[in-house]
């Protein structure tokens, strides 16, 4: 339970790290691929679905920095 709370906030900065790097270009070209590689023709219907699965991705943005 600690361990993911942990990932998560390190995750949240991580992303937070990545929006300042790409100078909140949201519609940018980053961005653009990472919604396609992420999710390609299965984009999530709900926000709920959304913010997990980004979410899932922070955390994995944070063991990744970790390694």
């Amino acid at each position: 339970m600690i361990r993911i709370l942990v990932q998560s906030i390190g995750g949240i900065l991580g992303l937070a790290r990545l929006v300042v790097l790409f100078r909140f270009r949201f519609g940018g070209d980053y961005w653009t691929w990472r919604q396609h590689t992420a999710f390609g023709a299965g984009m999530p219907s709900s926000r709920l679905e959304r913010l997990r699965a980004t979410l899932e991705y922070a955390r994995w943005i944070y063991r990744m920095r970790r390694l």
